[in-house]
């Protein structure tokens, strides 16, 4: 008689801190690239050029790295995808760290770009699709204290490293590749999304459910799902730009415009960065309650409003010290955690990385473009480009505001109903959406 031993399911907080460290590595990169990019400048004698060069290709290639391993995460599954992106990551690094000339550390770069794009939305997936509703905003508010965690271990870096010249660069880059690899050797054990599984049988067997019928990009161009993608898309690509420019570029401001060193620049802002962990904490308290959006509301007000602060008083120490609080505590609530949540809450399983994708890639193209002219459009006025940057939030704001106020859909709790009962309820003007509530 053969016994049959039950598949053990991995703990969803494991899977939360494994597949997490993808937005870990995401900020890590970008603000490590940054700061190595402002050493190798005086190092190597690049120029702002190429320096605005080098950013704007880093986040191209998240941004194409996104577009491709959405669909590839919806079709493959996740694991396979996410471990082929970790070993994409570790050999591009490797190559930035020994990088002889500007090719190739930008050639280097698009390929770290490329692994963390794609990275991004399967692993969200994974850490969604491995929860329940009473957790899974908190999880992913996880991934978002990670996605701190990046920033600090750059800065940290950066605080020590940063007058050491080309040294600092490289053990800049260096700790991304230590990082990747380290995540890979840890994801390997963790089998594939049951949830995804269960969608893929689904679809191969014509079981009739929503996740398994609802498969094709068009369904993210048709109600109910247009209406959140259009809204994310907007709100996330246009809020980005502020956050990456503040991710590439605060040591080149804090250098070139406020008159600091790097050392001393990564310092300061190692010694708010305490206080991101406090606002990611608090984040995951309130993301599944009614609370959301009341934080959200706030938190845009902050987060926008900080910039005129620069705009206003000017470009010193102490207005950067001013701008970097108000605005941490503006995004814990109003950027990347809660983008997360919606992003994962919105969509059916088949077609879930693929529309996290596509919102990364729209984001990334957009922070790309303004990344390749922000270094002289700074240079030129630094306060006529916050003053764009604060347009920016405040249209991406409203438009998440259209597409999220009010009751919020919840995919997972209807995405394994009968498709033809769903569709029929939804002709008939049921709303599938729920207001979280608090867990006694």
């Amino acid at each position: 008689m053969t016994t049959i031993t039950p598949r053990r399911h991995p703990n969803p907080w494991f899977v939360g801190v494994v597949s997490g460290m993808a937005s870990y590595i995401d900020a890590c990169a970008i603000v490590s690239a940054g700061t190595a990019l402002t050493i190798y400048q005086a190092a190597l004698g690049f120029t702002d050029a190429q320096v605005g060069l080098a950013s704007s290709a880093l986040t191209l290639g998240i941004a194409f790295g996104a577009l491709f391993g959405g669909p590839l995460g919806d079709r493959f599954g996740r694991k396979h995808v996410f471990s082929v992106t970790m070993l994409m990551i570790v050999v591009g690094a490797a190559c930035q760290v020994f990088a002889p000339s500007f090719p190739v550390l930008l050639v280097s770069t698009i390929l770290v770009g490329l692994g963390t794009g794609a990275d991004l939305p399967v692993s969200l997936a994974t850490i969604a699709e491995s929860a329940t509703d009473e957790n899974r905003g908190k999880i992913i508010g996880l991934s978002n204290l990670l996605w701190t965690g990046g920033i600090v271990g750059a800065i940290v870096a950066g605080s020590v490293v940063g007058n050491w010249g080309r040294l600092g660069g490289q053990i800049m880059y260096g700790q991304v590749m230590v990082v990747a690899l380290i995540t890979l050797l840890l994801r390997l054990p963790i089998p594939e999304s049951e949830v995804w599984l269960a969608a893929r049988r689904e679809r191969e067997s014509g079981v009739g459910t929503v996740r398994a019928e609802r498969v094709t990009v068009r369904t993210l161009l048709k109600p109910p799902y247009l209406k959140p993608f259009i809204a994310l898309i907007v709100f996330y690509a246009l809020v980005n730009v502020p956050a990456n420019t503040g991710g590439q570029f605060t040591t080149w401001i804090n250098v070139n415009v406020i008159g600091m060193d790097v050392a001393f620049s990564s310092r300061l802002s190692l010694l708010m960065m305490p206080l991101g962990f406090l606002w990611g904490i608090w984040f995951m308290r309130i993301v599944d309650t009614p609370r959301r959006m009341p934080y959200f509301y706030m938190g845009a007000a902050c987060y926008a409003g900080a910039y005129f602060i620069y705009i206003i008083g000017g470009f010193h120490v102490w207005s950067f010290i001013a701008v970097s609080l108000i605005n941490g505590f503006g995004g814990a609530f109003a950027f990347e955690g809660v983008m997360k949540v919606w992003t994962q809450e919105s969509f059916p399983t088949l077609v879930r990385t693929t529309a996290q994708g596509t919102i990364v890639f729209v984001a990334r193209i957009v922070a790309a473009i303004a990344a390749s002219v922000t270094p002289s459009l700074v240079s030129l006025n630094p306060r006529v480009a916050y003053m764009i940057l604060v347009s920016f939030a405040i249209v991406g704001y409203a438009f998440a505001i259209w597409g999220f106020r009010g009751k919020q859909r919840n995919e997972f709790a209807v995405e394994g109903h009968a498709e033809a009962d769903v569709a029929a309820a939804e002709e008939a003007g049921v709303d599938f959406t729920v207001s979280p509530e608090p867990k006694h």
